[in-house]
């Protein structure tokens, strides 16, 4: 049997996938009947002082036939008493004293950190989770991304509640800076335990266009959201990367932004991630999505012969270089096997129009299977991206005789670089 409890930042869990802090972690019934689907840990619905909430509030973005792969939210902070959230609280971690839960916080005086953060603690919360991302809204009270895209404003607010807290404390971080390091340094100055990253992403979803508002509509009027779902999960990955891989960083990583299913998980785990926090998949398909997750989590731990999770977090950051540092010498060209082509011939169009154009029709009227001119194929992978056939098309390392050799290499050292091709 593989172990999947979790440690991050000294918040233990029965495994990694924990629940966003979002409309699935909203009151105690929801995260509790999550408890019972499986989910480790849940990050409760930021608390602060309750607001009014708006309506509408959600949108998506739906692509080649797939149901929102992006989403957008303009909902802010919990509306309900926090006196009925710290009841709730205590109540599920009663009831469930080996799952972890986190508390997400959002305040603005030293004063309410100070106060709301006892509160939570006295409620039973394993850690804190300071909600330094939201990107609507809040911010605009000085609250949210308004704190996460200020370092200094970060680290202060941070070593306040490392002060308060007998629990551990993780920063959630904004997506919405030039750099995620200087941020993530900030919060580890502040004294965080670890940092949660990503929030969403500053964004309008879309335009009504026969009312000329944008989406989603409230009245006659909308305003930016947070994007989140699949769509993000690119950006979240290579944050996570860049934070790992930072040399003075060294604390722990939960990693949210996109995770639909295990792979996305242990994705997220190779770099560096210790947990992994899942909203938008939930809300889509429910809790039980969970389930799938952990066998397919023990099914892949297995295979590769971990038996903890800390055999693999953080396996693929030292795969994780500069452009300069990638090998310009290794090449590789796209092969096509012929039995399995079915002669769409989309990778003649894709070629053509948008790569190399090294991938011609068919030589002759019997032939279905378009064929590689491998004297100017770059191995872009364009052509393996768009086929609709599984295995089809491969792409093959060549051996050009060139010793391994960097562009940073090339510059200090006058490392050869084996011939351009695709410079007709």
């Amino acid at each position: 049997m593989v172990d999947l409890s979790a440690n991050c930042a000294g918040i233990r869990s029965p495994n990694p996938f924990w629940l966003a802090s979002a409309p699935p972690a909203n009151s105690g019934a929801q995260v509790q009947r999550a408890f019972d689907h499986g989910w480790g840990g849940a990050v409760w619905k930021t608390l602060g002082t309750p607001i009014q909430n708006v309506s509408s509030r959600f949108g998506a973005v739906s692509y080649a036939g797939k149901n929102a792969i992006g989403f957008n939210n303009i909902e802010l902070i919990t509306d309900r008493p926090l006196e009925v959230n710290f009841k709730e609280i205590y109540d599920t971690k009663k009831k469930y004293p080996k799952h972890a839960v986190i508390v997400s916080l959002m305040v603005e005086t030293k004063e309410e950190w100070k106060d709301i953060i006892k509160r939570s603690i006295d409620a039973g919360a394993d850690g804190l989770e300071l909600n330094f991302g939201c990107p609507h809204g809040m911010c605009e009270r000085g609250m949210g991304s308004a704190v996460g895209q200020e370092p200094s404003v970060n680290e202060r607010i941070t070593s306040w509640a490392v002060e308060y807290s007998t629990v551990p404390v993780l920063v959630k971080l904004t997506p919405n800076v030039a750099d995620i390091v200087p941020h993530g340094l900030a919060a580890k100055r502040g004294g965080a335990h670890g940092v949660s990253l990503i929030n969403t992403i500053k964004s309008i979803i879309g335009v009504d266009i026969d009312r000329f508002v944008p989406n989603p509509r409230v009245g006659s009027q909308s305003t930016n959201g947070g994007y989140c779902g699949a769509a993000v999960r690119p950006i979240a990955l290579h944050m996570t990367a860049a934070l790992a891989r930072t040399p003075g960083f060294g604390i722990p990583i939960s990693g949210i932004g996109g995770v639909t299913n295990w792979r996305d998980a242990v994705e997220f785990m190779l770099l560096g991630s210790s947990s992994v926090q899942v909203c938008t998949e939930v809300m889509l398909r429910g809790y039980r999505i969970v389930e799938d997750m952990i066998e397919g989590l023990e099914d892949y731990m297995r295979t590769h012969g971990f038996q903890r999770l800390d055999d693999f977090v953080g396996k693929a950051v030292p795969g994780f270089s500069e452009w300069g540092e990638l090998d310009l010498n290794y090449e590789t060209i796209a092969k096509i096997d012929a039995k399995t082509c079915i002669g769409c011939q989309l990778c003649v169009v894709a070629c053509h129009d948008g790569a190399h154009q090294c991938v011609h029709p068919p030589k002759n009227g019997t032939s279905r299977v378009p064929t590689i001119d491998e004297s100017e194929c770059v191995g872009c992978n364009l052509c393996q991206i768009v086929c609709p056939v599984p295995g089809c098309i491969t792409m093959e390392a060549v051996d050009n005789g060139f010793t391994p050799a960097t562009w940073n290499q090339h510059l200090t050292e006058g490392a050869k670089l084996r011939p351009k091709k695709g410079a007709h």
